[in-house]
């Protein structure tokens, strides 16, 4: 799928160009349909390769991925397929790596119930955002405030 002479011949492409926070991050897909049949891979519609490249003043960096898809060309077009997988890394970081970082996720030795406690993580993050404060912001204010921080668990004000 690099686009060259054998480029299969239901290619279709986009890309999008972001420039935000002192860099530009350009997206390009290409996706196609033609090698489905030989994946063996139940379920499967499409295949694409998503460059991402990051411009930061003089670093470039460039990050390859290959995905599979259920949805057909009819429901997602390549730009579909972009924004989709844009979406996956808002996901991401708002989420996993909010997880792993602020709440030293990663660090837990729980084995046993721990998606019991990472339900709790994501129950205590909606219950922080639907206040309208960043993890940071409500793991300082609830350290020093721990009546605001029951307040928010059971609903009421205390």
């Amino acid at each position: 799928m690099g686009g060259g002479a054998g480029a299969p011949p239901d290619l279709t492409k986009a890309a999008t160009v972001d420039k935000e926070h002192g860099r530009l991050e350009t997206r390009a897909i290409q996706v196609s349909a033609e090698v489905v049949p030989h994946l063996q891979w139940p379920g499967a519609a499409q295949v694409a390769r998503i460059e991402r490249t990051r411009q930061i003043g003089d670093k470039r960096s460039v990050e390859v991925a290959y995905i599979v898809t259920s949805l057909p060309a009819a429901v997602a077009g390549p730009e579909r397929l972009l924004q989709l997988s844009r979406g996956h890394w808002g996901i991401e970081n708002k989420l996993h790596w909010v997880r792993d970082v602020s709440m030293n996720e990663d660090r837990c030795r729980v084995r046993a119930g721990a998606r019991a406690l990472a339900a709790l993580r994501n129950l205590v993050l909606w219950l922080i955002r639907s206040r309208g404060l960043s993890v940071p912001e409500a793991r300082e204010n609830f350290r020093e405030d721990r009546a605001d921080a029951l307040a928010v668990v059971t609903g009421q004000n205390l």
